[in-house]
């Protein structure tokens, strides 16, 4: 696989949308830092316009420099559970890999009030693909801010916030592509930045090396997976 979309799920999220919705003319908001890729791909395939909203100053910088030169993309630093936008903003929202934390209610109810009727909600999580998983596995989610829920307990979670599921994909197996090469990546990277964005850096490196540890020797694989689902905004 090869691609430059360092987000669990890799560039397989983006094109199974693109196979099921048209992209063309719609307004959409992507959720995260480290999806500019992703931002410059709807504007590719003729998104009207992308809003990326990250939730760090340091994602916010980074983001913004590499949007550069790309008209119709902006950058913003927001909550992800209470932005700044009008109700009914959004054709499409687009979250890979981010939103699932213990924020993920609160997170989803403002995806909600922000997409127009029949919206297309496009989301990618981590799961967790067996109950119980030892407490190493449990450690690593929480140190980085993970909270995984089994592939059912999701689908109850979006169906209670009012989205319809329409189409989901099991892409687990992108996550040892997105552990191995973001963390070389990191590595050989983490030395042509300033003082500033090392000490940033280096947080970020440390809690991701432990997690892609647990993933990759000491069997986080065997309760980790990644599902991609295709939602819409239930009309009531």
């Amino acid at each position: 696989m090869t691609n430059d979309i360092f987000l669990p799920g890799s560039n397989k999220q983006f094109e199974k949308l693109k196979e099921f919705v048209n992209l063309k003319d719609k307004q959409a908001l992507v959720i995260g830092g480290g999806s500019e890729e992703i931002s410059k791909l709807f504007i590719k395939h003729e998104a009207l316009s992308v809003i990326q909203i990250v939730d760090s100053e340091e994602l916010l910088l980074s983001a913004r420099l590499n949007v550069s030169g790309e008209k119709n993309i902006s950058v913003r630093l927001m909550d992800f559970t209470n932005t700044d936008f009008k109700s009914f903003r959004f054709d499409i929202i687009f979250a890979q890999g981010t939103i699932s934390s213990k924020h993920r209610n609160k997170i989803l109810k403002e995806i909600n009030r922000l997409l127009k009727p029949e919206g297309i909600v496009c989301i990618g999580e981590m799961i967790k693909t067996k109950e119980e998983p030892p407490s190493f596995v449990e450690e690593a989610w929480s140190n980085s801010g993970l909270f995984p829920l089994s592939e059912n307990e999701l689908k109850k979670v979006y169906i209670q916030k009012g989205f319809l599921i329409l189409a989901e994909y099991d892409l687990s197996d992108t996550l040892k592509y997105f552990y191995t090469s973001s963390l070389k990546l990191l590595k050989e990277n983490i030395n042509s930045l300033s003082a500033n964005e090392k000490s940033f850096h280096k947080k970020i490196l440390n809690r991701f090396s432990h997690e892609s540890n647990v993933y990759l020797k000491l069997g986080g694989s065997n309760y980790t997976g990644f599902m991609m689902f295709i939602l819409k905004k239930e009309i009531k």
